[in-house]
């Protein structure tokens, strides 16, 4: 039916008939409308409302301000209604329309679920539904997103988002910080600089006091982005239409896109199962009758036939302006994200082959810093052979140190001999036996401290070997587990053949023994001082008991260099190089049975981080292509 504006006819559709009805809007501004609507809502769909604002229509209102019934009458289809709450979740609008003889479609998503159905009565239902498995049975809200998409060749061409309504007081079964929770979701919505606010107010309560309204001004004060929708102008009271006019007129709070007044069905039309079709009929007949509203037909700020003509142009006209701001954006993030990818780590290819040729890769960076490490080079920032160096002279130290003691000891022995030692012997005849006890007594104290370098030197070899292997398999969780496993348990298996060894070491000390080269060597260079030189054929100054301390003390300075070496070498060789020999050997050995995508599985933040920064890229040059048509 052409209506008295020329500009649209739509027809609507009875949620309980589910006949198609008389009603308004058909676009004939359609060609010009409907690709800038379809651009952003599929660069909605490809996700980049995650990257950028993009422009849409909220619809925002108190509780009962009449917002579900202005968009039953935009979209021809009813809606969840109810007293408190109705909308729990963000609930995207998108009207399409279709060509002519095309059956009416819909179809609602959220989450996994998607859902296509041809009944519009089914509407209210699947609604309700969706919004009890997001924000669960009851009064309580969720930030999920629910998209209805309704086809159908009498629609407009618009796509809005409805918000729950404002609430003030919590009701039963409602957080007591419920009005927060709903302005805190609106307030997502309507601050981004792209959203047109369509605040929803009733005709019957006064406008400065709305609180959707003052949440509009507060995000956008000099109301260049907010149209206000008055509703229930049949409610209000005999004397007060002039101050509605006023308000419609922009006079008392001016809005840059100004108001328009619209009548649907009351909740006793609705009891009474007056059709929208109906409802819509009565609306152009309730302002063509009205002695002071009529004016507002002819001044295109009346009726719900208006408001859809008016939200459509908006909203194209906003994406048009958009659109640079949009490319812009778009082209900035581009470049910031292929910067960001460039320095990021690669991850393991998706080809088999090329996966396979990846995880040998890793594997020998691994084994090649490791090797590093036992070589003396430095691979970390901590250098490896400083700490066990600094370790191994704390050993030298504490060798040097129980010279003391053991020269104390020996003249203790050598003056007391006659009173704890002496046998049947002569005296000035000693024994032997006595002077090796004493050598074997003290030697054999030594055993505890080396274990204890043995012990220091593993906690920092094991530790170097697990930073290697965080730093190599930082993206691969099961690489790193497997690695930390190895390291331990050779480094454990490695200790304890070590400490057999230096314990070996300890007990082959107790046979006090020294080719006698090397014993005459020391002996004479602690005696040089005094001129008087002992060889093999030369002894004979030396033999007796009184120089027994110097010839002891000769024989443990040997002991000392010996252990001084000895057991760092065992230290180095079986915890150090032969571990890494055994640890690379075992991580190659992965490649025969390890599973390769389980393997190079990326769990870490890192990993997480380059995946989102793809996607983004991904989407974001997606999307650069779509604007490419319009720009």
């Amino acid at each position: 039916m052409e209506s008295e504006q020329g500009s649209y006819e739509y027809i609507a559709y009875d949620g309980q008939n589910s006949k198609p009805m008389e009603g308004v809007f058909h676009s004939h501004l359609e060609e010009r409308v409907r690709p800038y609507i379809d651009l952003i809502d599929s660069l909605r769909l490809i996700g980049i409302d995650e990257d950028l604002a993009l422009p849409t229509i909220a619809v925002i209102g108190d509780q009962s301000s009449g917002k579900s019934s202005v968009l039953e009458a935009l979209s021809g289809v009813a809606l969840p209604r109810g007293s408190g709450i109705v909308t729990r979740c963000p609930l995207e609008l998108k009207l399409r329309k279709i060509k002519c003889g095309v059956q009416w479609q819909a179809v609602i998503s959220y989450k996994e679920q998607f859902i296509e159905f041809e009944d519009p009565s089914l509407v209210e239902g699947y609604v309700e539904k969706a919004q009890n498995e997001l924000a669960g049975e009851g009064v309580g809200i969720c930030d999920e997103l629910i998209t209805l998409e309704i086809m159908a060749p009498d629609v407009c061409d618009l796509t809005l988002i409805d918000l729950p309504g404002i609430a003030r007081v919590p009701v039963k079964g409602q957080p007591e910080d419920i009005g927060h929770q709903i302005k805190n979701l609106i307030g997502k919505y309507i601050e981004k600089d792209q959203t047109i606010n369509l605040v929803v107010v009733p005709c019957n309560v006064d406008i400065a006091t709305t609180e959707a309204l003052k949440m509009a001004q507060e995000v956008d004060p000099e109301g260049k982005r907010t149209l206000a929708i008055l509703t229930k102008p049949d409610l209000i009271d005999k004397g007060t239409e002039k101050n509605i006019m006023d308000i419609v007129r922009n006079q008392v709070i001016p809005l840059s896109k100004g108001y328009i007044i619209v009548k649907c069905r009351g909740q006793k039309q609705i009891d009474d199962k007056i059709s929208l079709t109906e409802a819509t009929r009565v609306e152009r007949e309730f302002f063509r009758r009205h002695d002071f509203f009529s004016c507002l037909l002819h001044e295109d700020k009346a009726t719900i036939q208006c408001l859809a003509t008016k939200l459509t142009q908006d909203l194209v006209d906003h994406i048009k302006k958009s659109l640079p701001l949009i490319s812009e954006e778009i082209k900035k993030q581009l470049w910031s994200f292929r910067k960001d990818m460039s320095q990021c780590e690669a991850g393991p290819p998706l080809d088999p082959q090329k996966r396979k040729t990846f995880f040998i890769d890793t594997l020998t960076k691994f084994n090649d810093k490791i090797n590093r490490l036992t070589s003396g080079e430095v691979v970390n920032d901590d250098n490896l052979f400083v700490t066990l160096r600094s370790e191994f002279m704390k050993w030298k130290d504490h060798l040097d140190y129980t010279k003391g003691s053991f020269h104390n000891t020996v003249q203790e022995v050598v003056a007391e001999y006659d009173l704890k030692h002496r046998g049947r012997e002569l005296p000035g005849f000693s024994d032997y036996k006595v002077f090796e006890m004493v050598v074997q007594k003290l030697v054999i104290l030594l055993t505890g401290p080396a274990i204890d370098t043995l012990r220091v030197i593993r906690d920092t070899i094991q530790k170097q070997f697990s930073d290697v292997s965080k730093t190599c398999f930082l993206n691969y969780p099961y690489l790193h587990c497997v690695a930390m496993n190895k390291i331990d348990n050779i480094q454990s298996k490695q200790e304890a053949k070590v400490e057999e060894r230096i314990r070996e070491q300890f007990e082959m000390e107790q046979l006090v023994y020294t080719q006698d080269g090397i014993y005459f060597k020391t002996l004479n260079e602690i005696h040089s001082a005094e001129g008087q030189m002992a060889s093999e054929n030369n002894f004979a100054g030396f033999d007796n008991r009184k120089k027994y301390p110097e010839m002891l003390r000769a024989y443990y300075e040997i002991v000392v260099q010996r252990l001084a070496d000895q057991v760092p070498m065992l230290i180095r060789y079986f915890m150090l190089k032969e571990s890494a020999q055994l640890l690379c050997s075992e991580m190659f050995g992965l490649m025969d049975g390890a599973n390769v995508a389980d393997a190079l599985r990326e769990e870490s933040e890192i990993s997480r981080h380059r995946i989102d920064m793809q996607n983004r890229v991904d989407r974001l040059t997606l999307a650069q292509d779509k604007l490419s048509n319009f720009i």
